[in-house]
């Protein structure tokens, strides 16, 4: 396994020094590093992985650097525009280090929205012509091929990174008094938030309708309303789960409101918020009566290892409200919750911002329907008539 800071340095010691991207699991050790030993204007945590490609092409094309660039495989989608008809050596030109976490890797066992991801990785590189190398143990040569192929040829190039690649960070014991200039992954003002983001979403729960549906963002989210349903014993005919396809849970749950008389609750994150803000602009404009929008915003990219996100430092109510949302709620507590949920219910156009602090079980399970159970049985929800078969 490798050493997150030996990695780093060698990075830097090959002229590499500015790096942008969106936080993945199997690259939280090497994330964490550089937010302990990276200032925070060399480490720029970006919405999506597409502004990171555009971000590093900017910064070549103002100092003739590299950039690089990290990003879970599933990300790749949202980079493939840019690859394609930006940095291009037949277009731009532009050389960059993407680093990709490699989720669904081929004989990897991994939960089931990252099975096709991790099938077409290496294919959609390929396609792309991007020069990729899957980091072995002998990462020194596989970092310095891949750098003197994007020198040679002024092109992005990839190290696709497999599970369990880099071993543990551990931060050093001074960090906390050595944070000048750098990421802190959690603001002191989570300190004065009672709720945790599993108990807000189980005052929503309470609050809720039984037959109104619930679209909960990717991560950690769905996997704790999941297993508050079980709890309960409610069933998970009434919500749908976003395992993957971060950043369109309020699209989703909009394209359900369009074709529904009951409550539509979107429960999203504040990563997920972010990484396509656009979309929300077109939902707000667009909503029916039955969508409701809910955002828990606890500042971090927790589901990945809890990297800080920009959501505790921008007005978003503000944004919100400029969108188009005719009422947009905070809530800091239970009580606040509790009371804005009830109000929410006969507001169309309303919106709510939940301020949780960071933080989950370390029991937290998975889902243990599969996707395509969860698909059918809201159909079937969806049609009022859960005994009739459903196309799958």
């Amino acid at each position: 396994m490798i050493a997150p800071d030996d990695f780093i340095h060698a990075v830097k010691d090959a002229g590499l020094d500015l790096y942008a991207g969106v936080p993945d699991s199997l690259l939280k050790e090497l994330c964490a590093c550089l937010r302990d030993t990276v200032p925070a204007d060399r480490n720029i945590i970006t919405a999506n992985e597409g502004n990171a490609i555009a971000l590093a092409a900017g910064y070549h094309i103002a100092t003739g650097k590299a950039g690089v660039v990290y990003m879970q495989n599933s990300g790749q989608g949202n980079a493939v525009n840019p690859l394609a008809s930006l940095t291009d050596p037949a277009v731009y030109a532009i050389p960059m280090l993407l680093l990709i976490g490699w989720r669904g890797q081929p004989g990897v066992t991994d939960e089931p929205q990252h099975v096709k991801q991790g099938e077409i990785t290496l294919d959609l590189l390929h396609v792309l012509g991007v020069p990729y190398r899957v980091l072995s143990a002998d990462w020194h040569t596989d970092l310095a091929e891949m750098l003197r192929i994007m020198r040679a040829q002024n092109t992005p190039v990839a190290l696709v990174i497999p599970k369990g690649s880099f071993q543990r960070y551990t931060p050093p014991i001074n960090d906390v008094e050595n944070t000048a200039g750098k990421h802190v992954p959690a603001s002191t003002a989570d300190r004065d938030l009672p709720l945790l983001r599993e108990q807000a979403l189980s005052l929503v729960l309470d609050a809720v309708d039984p037959g109104d549906f619930l679209v909960t963002t990717t991560g950690k989210t769905s996997r704790e309303l999941f297993e508050l349903r079980e709890a309960r014993g409610d069933g998970h005919t009434q919500d749908f789960l976003t395992v993957g396809s971060m950043g369109h849970t309020a699209s989703i749950a909009f394209g359900m409101a369009l074709e529904s008389n009951r409550r539509v609750w979107c429960i999203d994150g504040d990563g997920s918020f972010l990484m396509h803000l656009g979309g929300l602009a077109v939902i707000a404009q667009n909503m029916p009566d039955n969508f409701r929008y809910v955002l828990n915003n606890n500042g971090a990219h927790e589901s990945v290892g809890g990297q800080p996100t920009v959501a505790r430092d921008i007005d978003i109510a503000g944004i919100l409200q400029a969108m188009g949302f005719l009422r947009v709620f905070t809530a800091c507590n239970a009580d606040e919750l509790t009371c804005v949920l009830h109000q929410m219910a006969d507001l169309p156009g309303s919106a709510l911002i939940i301020e949780t602090r960071p933080g989950s079980r370390d029991d937290l399970g998975r889902p243990t329907t599969t996707p395509q159970e969860n698909k059918v049985a809201m159909m079937r929800a969806f049609a009022g008539d859960e005994g009739t078969e459903s196309a799958g």
